[in-house]
């Protein structure tokens, strides 16, 4: 569980890199990958190939469906009469059937938050190039960072002259980082 203060939609994927939380973090949780190829099998037929390109384009190139994860779970949901599939042109190209369309209606909140998580990772995706990671070092000096801030945090907690010159600092340096990237 990631702690409520950092939240995932703040840290996205590297909530778990820089040691904020209590494991690595998981782009899909437990059933979501069937959920998310239902959802996908919605917009019309796809390959299973098509289906792990869009799952990492929608993540920002920062998820990367594996064959592994995705073949098994469209033979599941394949047995369990929720997709059907047939060849065409030598590929296996998986469609919803009514039953399987039924089953993505019946939790719209899963698919919301699947997809609100793929759009979080990737607006990270997108700025997180290897130029970025040369910048960090091995993430080391954005750690010192995020660990200098926490403590920080704590020196001014309860004491509402040292919030408010934390808060100043911690705004003032959003500003002008955010500057310097519209440079």
């Amino acid at each position: 569980m990631v702690n409520a203060f950092w939240g995932r939609s703040g840290w996205g994927p590297w909530v778990g890199a820089i040691g904020l939380g209590s494991q690595r973090p998981r782009f899909f949780e437990f059933g979501e990958v069937r959920i998310a190829i239902l959802s996908l099998l919605s917009e019309g037929p796809k390959h299973g190939y098509q289906l792990m390109k869009e799952m990492k384009e929608r993540s920002g190139g920062l998820y990367q469906a594996s064959a592994g994860s995705v073949y098994p779970t469209l033979q599941q949901l394949e047995d369990e009469g929720l997709i059907e599939s047939e060849q065409k042109d030598g590929k296996r190209v998986y469609k919803l059937t009514p039953a399987g369309r039924k089953e993505l209606e019946s939790d719209p909140e899963s698919v919301r938050r699947i997809w609100e998580r793929a759009e979080s990772w990737e607006d990270w995706g997108r700025n997180c190039g290897p130029e970025v990671w040369g910048m960090f070092g091995e993430m080391g000096s954005l750690g010192q960072l995020i660990k200098h801030t926490v403590r920080a945090a704590k020196w001014a907690a309860g004491r509402p002259e040292r919030e408010e010159k934390l808060r100043a600092i911690l705004t003032r340096t959003s500003r002008e980082l955010e500057e310097l990237a519209k440079k």
